[in-house]
């Protein structure tokens, strides 16, 4: 389960069992969870987060989508 990126106390990760699924990134901080699909941004899934928090991870992945995506491909592509 690879970290990919930390931000303010969010980790970014992903599942080496995932290679079937699209590309996307599981985030967790204190027990919350949510998973973003990264082309296009979307929540897929989401737990314990509340609305404003949402808003703040889609920012990040957003802002990030590019490496993120680059991360999964490197992992899932070697």
């Amino acid at each position: 389960m690879p970290t990919v990126l930390r931000v303010d106390g969010f980790r970014f990760f992903f599942f080496s069992n995932e290679r079937q699924e699209p590309a996307h990134i599981h985030i967790e901080s204190g027990g919350r969870y949510a998973k973003f699909w990264l082309n296009p941004v979307e929540l897929a899934q989401s737990v314990g987060f509340n609305g404003p928090d949402l808003t703040r991870l889609r920012d990040l992945v957003t802002a990030n989508e590019r490496n993120l995506e680059e991360r999964w491909n490197e992992f899932f592509n070697s």
